[in-house]
């Protein structure tokens, strides 16, 4: 191996990006920069019938959101590739070859129906279920005879009694007895490299010095350290960090809402904000800080430092987190960001004034959480949009508040052009006219004027509204019966 440090993300394309894949490719690219390696991006597509070019194409794209990079990768090419498993099959049937050659794999012919029998027998005796090395001991006649029958065999590993430890740079010292493991496929009955196999062989291969994973792979390490053994080559150090939980603590999943890095895109999370969160989510800072840019984390970070306890995912938290990134903002980037969602409610932002929409953005990220909140709030600034929600027609339907209505229109008609400068003494004029202040007096006039009954502060809203659109707004108010 090399002296330097490389490591990989190597998600299987059948799906949407997980928010907890991503986290562990998050793991992979800080360490990698954090000690100036080199980030590999795999794509372990050997489930042919489950991996889709969709799926690749969206697991990139989300990767290149979150602004994770690689110097080696399916899109790019490098010197260790290719990087699709797809791609690499010659590779596995040598080496697959090699351990059947020299005694440390076999051909097993045990049909689905058998294994499954075997395995509720052994459960049923309280036992864990693994292979009983059945065909371990077949002769080459009949391993011809059933050859010749058609009936395709799977490649087992033999796997020898002892214990296997290593030391995870995560958990510490781990060690598992080879008796519970059995002896694993290696290569499928269609002639694919299984998981493990492949794995060992591509991370060798690809110089992987450090392997950053999830602990749901901690039962998949053993086996590949044997693999490592056979094949005389020297493992890479191990990481294995705690998996995400939802807030019920089970296993995070969708009936916990949404999982997948595309979804929290379309919502609105910057994807700054999701990466702070993401990399918070069991390791803490030194500091103790919590809103950290990229170039702090990758100055701070440290596997050891990464906690054993699985994190629980706190929408809220990413919510809270995402807010502050948004409020950073300067309005011509939050412009760039929000206009999306505009074309989506249907506003033809090709006619808009870009400065009134830099204004109006500037107004409203107070305000939002997520970009798309944005699209609530569209009834303000847009006529089109414009409508009273429940709770501002129950303020409205106050007689108390309708009669302060009709003094703020008296003081509005007569008043000058609402500014930012103007504001002060038309505030003050209304107070003393209608004898109302605070909530009393902005409640109603608030309903009346967005339509809400809250929202981004009267005084920044007013201005951009225009007294014209206001004094119509009062007016249609005090009409509803």
């Amino acid at each position: 191996m090399t002296s330097s440090v490389r490591v990989r993300f190597a998600p299987a394309p059948t799906g949407l990006l997980h928010i907890g894949n991503a986290r562990t490719a998050l793991f992979n690219h800080i360490f990698a920069k954090h000690h100036d390696g080199i980030f590999i991006l795999r794509i372990e597509d050997t489930d042919i019938e489950r991996s889709t070019e969709t799926s690749i194409d969206a697991i990139l794209k989300d990767l290149k959101w979150l602004g994770i990079r690689w110097e080696e990768g399916p899109d790019q090419g490098g010197p260790e590739g290719p990087y699709r498993q797809s791609q690499r099959l010659s590779l596995y049937r040598g080496y697959a070859d090699q351990l059947l050659k020299e005694g440390r794999a076999y051909k097993c012919f045990c049909s689905p129906e058998r294994l499954e029998s075997l395995r509720k027998e052994q459960l049923s005796k309280g036992k864990m279920p693994r292979y009983d090395g059945r065909c371990h001991s077949l002769s080459e006649r009949e391993i011809s005879k059933m050859e010749s029958e058609g009936q395709p065999p799977v490649l087992r590993f033999h796997v020898k009694r002892g214990s296997i430890a290593f030391q995870d740079l995560v958990h510490g010292r781990m060690t598992f007895d080879a008796e519970g493991i059995g002896d694993f496929i290696i290569v499928r009955s269609d002639g694919m490299a299984a998981y493990n196999f492949a794995c060992v062989i591509d991370d060798t291969l690809m110089h992987v010095t450090h392997v950053i994973r999830g602990d749901d792979h901690l039962s998949n390490t053993p086996r590949q350290i044997l693999l490592y053994q056979a094949l005389n080559w020297e493992p890479p150090a191990f990481a294995h960090h705690p998996l995400i939980l939802g807030p019920d603590r089970s296993p995070l999943s969708k009936r916990h809402g949404a999982t997948a890095v595309s979804q929290y895109r379309e919502e609105g999370f910057l994807p700054e904000a999701l990466l702070n969160y993401l990399v918070l989510l069991g390791w803490t800072s030194p500091s103790g800080e919590e809103v950290l840019s990229l170039e702090k984390i990758v100055e701070e970070f440290s596997l050891p430092a990464i906690s054993r306890s699985a994190p629980v995912h706190s929408l809220k938290k990413l919510e809270w987190l995402n807010s502050i990134y948004i409020r950073e903002k300067d309005e011509a980037s939050l412009a760039k960001l929000l206009l999306p969602y505009l074309e989506r409610a249907g506003i033809s932002v090709n006619a808009l004034d870009r400065n009134y929409l830099k204004q109006m953005f500037g107004i409203l990220k107070e305000n939002l959480v997520v970009l798309s909140q944005v699209e609530e709030y569209l009834g303000i600034f847009f006529d089109e949009k414009f409508f009273l929600e429940d709770g501002a027609k129950t303020i409205l339907s106050d007689s108390g508040n309708r009669e302060t209505l009709r003094q703020v229109l008296q003081v509005v008609e007569s008043s000058p052009e609402i500014t930012v400068d103007t504001w002060p003494s038309l505030h003050a004029q209304l107070e003393n006219k209608t004898g109302r202040k605070g909530k009393d007096l902005f409640a109603p006039f608030r309903a009346a004027v967005t339509g809400k009954t809250k929202g981004p502060e009267l005084a920044k809203t007013l201005p951009l509204l225009g007294k014209e659109r206001i004094i119509r707004r009062l007016r249609t108010a005090l009409e509803i019966t």
